[in-house]
């Protein structure tokens, strides 16, 4: 049985296929079509289907739209039409934005937006781009649709993917139909036990202090993440005044008002003073409060001992170490694409599992993109007319420009599904220089406030990072070993943490080796490990834009499958 999930509704649109429980592919539009994200999170969107991410899926698969049984797309318009069996009319004003709206959650374009995605189906059947229809073509309706309810497929994509038989589920992000939902999985099913709805969202919070940050919401919200952690909790009685948690896993936001608490708001690319810090810790600090009592009330209510975490909130290391460090559970597992991309993933799961009655096989990686022939990325390097060549050992000989400072773009195997790069599609660089963050922040073009990430292998991240849990998709962060503090500084962040990522050699065997390489040179198996892009720009993809990418770029290297590139020396 081949399941297709899409999420399409808001940003980071996703398709992912599933054949009887294994997942076949999963990728973002965004890398396809360099439009980070995909699309903006507005409602005249939401009529944009990923359709390059869903042929990419089925050519993973060898299949086309005809071979597929079921399609579910990650959100269910009919639970704010107010019906299931659907509606004949919505009214939508002529001029809706001029149209008073209720409250600062809602939108004047909703109705747009539900009709949008209502029209769903017959816009995959019809609507697909010219270049892409052969394989979408032949289908005659032969799948079933299905709308699956946003944080179903949340719930989904946490625990049917996870290593767990029982856990808690906890899906934490901006919007769905609903805001937060708790649940307990057991085999193939997920029953809610709990949900808080619209308009108290954590994720929305967070978006909006984005904002108020000068930040973009629904994008930036990693970076108020890294500001914290320069700031003091000082407006933390504030945000406790505009978060209250109640019992049974309930919270309500109060109006916000962010500019009467905290003074302007910061312009976009404005300097940042130390109440932009502020906020921001606070607003951390209060998150984190926050979900702490919630999962400890979940384990007191289920019982279980595992607990799994989805939706964009989940995304927040520092917020997934704490509930490691100072929650209950004895075991977390987290989405690697937690985000809403993830939801095309549990839409498929959640569909597949239901169907078959059977659980879905666990999720063990997140290389689930595409992967290209070596005589492809030739061909394109002929053509190029780029100076090239393919050294015996590509892990050895990236491991020796790495020793000498250089900053080196990593192609390899196929694309990661979730916003980390995990060593498919990196840019990697020594750790040992404090001045390569700089570095670093410069070729990317980030803001200098950003850390970067270390990668180190499993069976030698205990002797540099505590506490020594396995992170393989880098969703955790852990402090650096004070002894080895001064071997790695440019992966220690400000308050002595780095997100890491634990590497099994056996489960990725050329980056492995290249760890392994690197320690032997230089003693230390940890390299700094950052997603290969740009700013404003989606991490690549296809030999091309991985070429195109070190062209534009400071980059001094780019090893991509076999074959190795570099820039002469600066005069």
């Amino acid at each position: 049985m081949l399941t297709l999930g899409i999420n399409a509704a808001f940003h980071d649109s996703a398709a992912c296929l599933v054949d009887d429980g294994r997942i076949v592919a999963a990728v973002e539009e965004e890398r396809l079509t360099g439009i980070k994200h995909a699309k903006r999170p507005t409602p005249f969107s939401a009529y944009e289907l990923p359709f390059q991410a869903i042929d990419a899926c089925l050519a993973e698969a060898g299949a086309v739209l005809g071979d597929v049984d079921h399609v579910g797309y990650s959100f269910d318009p009919h639970l704010l039409l107010g019906c299931h069996a659907g509606v004949d009319t919505i009214t939508l004003p002529l001029e809706p934005s001029a149209q008073p709206v209720a409250d600062e959650w809602e939108a004047a374009w909703d109705p747009l937006f539900l009709s949008s995605i209502v029209n769903a189906p017959r816009h995959l059947a019809g609507g697909v781009p010219h270049h892409l229809r052969a394989r979408f073509a032949g289908h005659d309706d032969s799948y079933r649709w299905h709308f699956v309810e946003h944080h179903t497929a949340h719930a989904a994509s946490a625990f049917l993917a996870s290593p767990f038989e029982r856990a808690v589920v906890l899906t934490l992000d901006g919007r769905g139909e609903r805001a937060t939902t708790y649940a307990i999985g057991h085999g193939a099913d997920i029953d809610r036990i709990g949900q808080v709805t619209m308009p108290h969202s954590l994720g929305l919070l967070y978006e909006r202090v984005t904002e108020y940050l000068g930040f973009l919401h629904s994008s930036d919200e990693y970076k108020v993440m890294a500001l914290a952690s320069f700031g003091e909790p000082t407006y933390l009685d504030e945000f406790r005044s505009l978060v209250r948690v109640g019992c049974d896993g309930q919270y309500a936001i109060a109006p916000l008002c962010l500019e009467r608490r905290f003074g302007p708001r910061r312009a976009r690319g404005g300097p940042i003073e130390q109440r932009h810090y502020d906020v921001a810790r606070s607003l951390q600090a209060r998150l984190e409060e926050t979900v702490i009592e919630i999962v400890h009330w979940l384990h007191e209510a289920s019982g279980e001992r595992h607990l799994c975490i989805a939706g964009g909130v989940a995304l927040n290391c520092v917020l997934n170490a704490r509930i490691r460090d100072d929650g209950p559970f004895d075991e977390i597992w987290v989405q690697p694409a937690a985000g809403d991309a993830g939801t095309a993933l549990g839409a498929a799961l959640s569909l597949d599992a239901r169907l078959r009655g059977t659980r879905p096989a666990p999720m063990t990686h997140a290389f689930l993109g595409p992967s290209y022939a070596d005589a492809e990325i030739e061909t394109l390097l002929r053509s190029s007319k780029l100076s090239y060549r393919r050294p015996a050992d590509i892990a050895c000989e990236t491991a020796r420009l790495l020793d000498e400072g250089k900053i080196v773009g990593w192609f390899q195997g196929r694309m990661e599904f979730g916003p980390r790069a995990l060593g498919g599609r990196s840019i990697l660089a020594s750790p040992r220089d404090a001045a390569m963050q700089e570095r670093l922040n410069a070729i990317k073009d980030r803001e200098d406030f950003r850390p970067v990430a270390p990668v180190v292998l499993e069976d030698r991240a205990a002797d540099w990072f505590t506490p020594a849990h396995a992170s393989p998709f880098m969703l955790f962060t852990h402090r650096v070993r004070a002894e080895r503090a001064a071997q790695i500084p440019a992966v220690r962040h400000v308050d002595g943490t780095a997100r890491v990522q634990t590497v099994r050699a056996a489960e990725q065997a050329l980056f492995g080796r290249l760890l392994r390489a690197f320690e032997r040179r230089t003693g230390v198996p940890v390299l700094i490990n950052t997603s290969f892009n740009t700013r404003g720009e989606p991490i690549v993809c296809t030999p091309r834009q991985a070429l195109t990418c070190y062209c534009a770029s400071p980059l001094d290297a780019l090893a991509i499958g076999p074959f190795l590139l570099e820039k002469p020396a600066a005069a």
